[in-house]
């Protein structure tokens, strides 16, 4: 886990903060194919996300105890046998690094509002409170995240590798992860088999 402030870089004046980006054709056979992203920090020098629709390998009960095994002595991380969390593959950057998009019933001096009912937190604090039971309603902890330099995102718009849509808050929550990219699809009115004919912004 990591501070939230060393990433997110929220009220950067970007126009696609809290928008949503699904792949376009041009992406198919790449890591991003199929990917729906929400995208939680954009400015003039870059923008970052978390993956929705990657399931990863592992359980949350193997990433916490994963995490036992390498924090530091005196922080108590208890054992768990709790696997309803998903957990996701968030990106392709520092996947070692874990993010927890949660609903508003826990928050800690670390958490980052996105919307009114949904927040960002990536400190050990809030894996111990769901393990022990007391976290939030609905969460998912996603492992790295998608990350853009300066002007980057911009670019792979322009060239019609992502379609950008406001946030659909169904999709982040959504238990059959495999629905996410047709569903998040269908509240803009829009089928897969039609994508290769639109171009950049719904």
């Amino acid at each position: 886990m990591t501070k939230s402030n060393e990433l997110f870089k929220r009220g950067g004046g970007g126009a696609l903060e809290d928008n949503m980006l699904i792949a376009m054709p041009g992406l198919y056979e790449t890591e991003f194919e199929r990917s729906v992203i929400l995208i939680c920090s954009h400015s003039n020098d870059g923008a970052m996300g978390f993956v929705l629709n990657k399931k990863s390998d592992i359980t949350f009960s193997q990433f916490m105890a994963k995490l036992k095994g390498e924090v530091a002595a005196g922080i108590d991380l208890p054992d768990v046998n709790i696997d309803h969390i998903p957990v996701h593959v968030g990106g392709p950057v520092d996947q070692g690094r874990g993010f927890v998009l949660h609903t508003s019933e826990y928050s800690c001096d670390s958490t980052i509002k996105i919307t009114d009912d949904l927040f960002v937190t990536s400190t050990l604090e809030i894996l111990t409170a769901i393990a022990r039971g007391v976290g939030p309603k609905n969460a998912i902890l996603c492992l790295g995240y998608a990350g853009w330099g300066e002007g980057q995102l911009e670019d792979e718009i322009a060239t019609n590798s992502w379609l950008s849509c406001p946030l659909f808050e169904d999709a982040i929550f959504e238990p059959e992860i495999d629905m996410i990219y047709s569903k998040t699809l269908a509240s803009m009115g829009v089928e897969a088999a039609n994508l290769s004919s639109l171009s950049g912004h719904a």
